[in-house]
């Protein structure tokens, strides 16, 4: 029976440093891989793991294909096939047995970040050194170029000193680091002397801080990568294209948009909608993301990504890369995600047309690190837009409240939240919303906004409810777009005001709990009158709950809907007579002409 071929694994980084270790004798006596009490391991994949145990090995090649060495399975033991030829440095990766026989005599001083003026005058009394620059995978401070270049800089301003690049890994575990580092380092030096420095936060030689300042700017330099993730229609993608323009607006960083759909026609074209093809999806996108923020651009991207770990793949490409990592979790209900469906996909996923749908046949698993949380549930962009914004300004990443882009502001514990209810939120609660907007004035304290019972989504004002508006001043109409009441909505609102009491009723059937912030318009205005002048906003939101009547059917707007101007005029003067008392009592203003 013939032997099968050696299956090929290319190493993660950390197990390329630990590869090189072993080859170059590093870590001699240890030879192998998995070896009991070494802190040296090859993790392979299930499927590579079957085909090496059948071919009695397997081949460890770089990233470009290039073999480097067999281990053999079981036992995992090292042949040496080659040595990593390329990358940056590469003339300072020298073995042990070659720094022993060339630095014969010198000072070893392992080096994991770069050196302050303090420490190189510790230096100047050690005689000659050599720097045993420790680039490997998470062991510098800096990454492994900067250090290796801030090294050779400091180097530069000792008498005699030489520089050694050794790839030593981080384990992620304090103690085995230790140990490990001890061993290599000693495995370098031989018989010399090795000096560790303290550490030290002192000032920086000039040449040597310019490195620093390159490989670790600030966050507001750093390359960023703003990761939307939630379900289909949640509106992560508005969101994300309403910060670009914010960016963009600002134009102090370099911008690029990876969109879910623009992304599958230009980079993901071919791919199919199976698991695995999305996730091999998602980390296109985050390969070139991670790619745009090491060069310190940023990144604005916003798939569905549903699966944790293909995030935190995306998260370990853009920090390798350099970049930060900033995860905006778009958290709209699915109810409310289903709700808009423009797309329909939800109601083809329901009939089964569309196989492993996020959030109908295949998971959305929620994530726990999220910078910033967000339910776009009634609220207008900016709203939603207000609380990214306000995350970033925290994390020093970005401040888009600078000249030329105005700031979103968050509203104020004092700020009430007024929500206008009829049938189809088409006629009379768009006009209660706007003719509140316009008669509280642009400074108010209330923001007010409408929807309705049995609402469509994304409908425009009824045209002849909207000539009521000419007389009274009112133009910002055009804009207005109906949409359904959700529970979300009555849960965000501090006050919400009905055309009628059936209206009233339909609320408070389903959410009798409700009844202290839900009245008829009619019936607030009589409770306005009845608690007294004097209060306003919260305080009197507050004593009116407290009248607990009925409303009664007579103090109802009339629908006017096809029924001709005469009755939109007959429902635009009773909201407007009741809107003149209770608009400047929740206010404390006198409402505008």
């Amino acid at each position: 029976m013939s032997t099968p071929p050696l299956p090929q694994f290319c190493p993660t980084a950390r197990e390329l440093d630990d590869l090189e270790l072993l080859v170059t004798g590093a870590l001699s006596p240890t030879t192998a891989f998995n070896q009991p009490g070494s802190p040296v391991t090859l993790t392979l994949p299930g499927d590579v793991e079957a085909a090496a145990a059948e071919a009695g090995g397997v081949e460890l090649v770089d990233p470009e294909g290039l073999p480097l060495a067999r281990v053999t399975v079981p036992g995992g033991q090292v042949e040496p096939l080659t040595h990593a030829q390329f990358g940056p440095f590469r003339r300072l990766y020298l073995a042990p047995a070659t720094v022993r026989e060339q630095y014969a005599g010198r000072t070893f001083v392992p080096v994991t970040d770069a050196l302050t003026l303090a420490q190189l005058d510790t230096l100047r009394a050690a005689g000659p050194v050599a720097l045993l620059a420790l680039v490997g995978h998470g062991t510098p401070l800096l990454s492994p170029v900067a250090l290796l270049r801030a090294t050779l800089r400091a180097a530069d301003l000792l008498d005699d000193a030489v520089v050694v690049a050794v790839p030593l890994a981080a384990r992620g575990d304090a103690a085995v680091d230790h140990e490990l580092g001890l061993q290599v380092v000693a495995t370098y030096a031989g018989p010399d002397r090795v000096l560790g420095l303290s550490d030290d936060e002192g000032d920086l030689p000039a040449g040597v801080a310019e490195i620093v300042d390159r490989d670790q700017p600030p966050a507001d330099r750093q390359g960023l990568v703003l990761f939307f993730t939630g379900l289909s229609g949640s509106g992560k993608s508005t969101l994300a294209r309403a910060l670009m323009d914010r960016l963009l607006e600002q134009g102090t960083r370099t911008v690029t948009s990876l969109d879910g759909d623009v992304v599958r026609r230009n980079l993901s074209a071919g791919l199919s909608f199976s698991k695995a093809d999305r996730e091999t999806n998602i980390r296109r996108i985050g390969w070139v993301a991670a790619e745009i923020s090491r060069h310190g651009g940023v990144a604005v991207c916003s798939p569905i990504a549903p699966f944790d770990e293909t995030r935190q793949q995306v998260r370990g490409m853009v920090e390798e890369a350099g970049g930060a990592f900033f995860l905006v979790h778009v958290a709209t209900p699915l109810e409310e995600c289903e709700r808009r469906d423009r797309k329909g996909l939800y109601a083809k996923a329901r009939r089964g047309e569309i196989p492993e749908f996020t959030g109908i046949s295949s998971p959305y698993e929620v994530p726990a690190d999220a910078d910033v949380v967000v339910d776009t549930t009634g609220r207008t962009i900016d709203a939603a837009l207000a609380d990214v914004l306000a995350a970033l300004r925290t994390s020093g990443h970005l401040d888009l409240t600078d000249p030329g882009v105005e700031p979103v502001e968050t509203p104020s514990a004092d700020h009430l939240k007024v929500l206008f209810v009829c049938t189809a939120n088409i006629c009379r609660s768009p006009f209660m919303e706007r003719l509140a907007r316009h008669l509280a004035g642009p400074d108010a304290s209330v923001t007010f906004t409408s929807a309705g019972t049995h609402g469509f989504p994304e409908h425009p004002m009824d045209e002849v409810m909207a000539t009521t508006f000419g007389p009274r001043g009112v133009v910002d109409h055009d804009t207005f777009r109906s949409r359904p009441l959700t529970r979300e909505l009555l849960d965000e609102h501090d006050l919400v005001l009905t055309a009628e009491a059936a209206h009233r009723a339909f609320i408070l059937d389903d959410h009798p709990a409700l009844f202290r912030k839900v009245f008829t318009l009619g019936q607030f205005d009589e409770a306005v009158r009845t608690v007294g002048a004097g209060l306003t906003g919260r305080k009197l939101l507050t004593a009116v709950a407290e009248q607990r009547g009925t409303a009664s059917a007579d103090l109802d707007v009339a629908d006017p809907y096809r029924r001709g101007p005469d009755a939109a005029e007959t429902a635009a003067a009773a909201i407007e007579a009741h809107l003149r008392h209770i608009v400047p009592a929740l206010t404390g203003a006198e409402p505008r002409a």
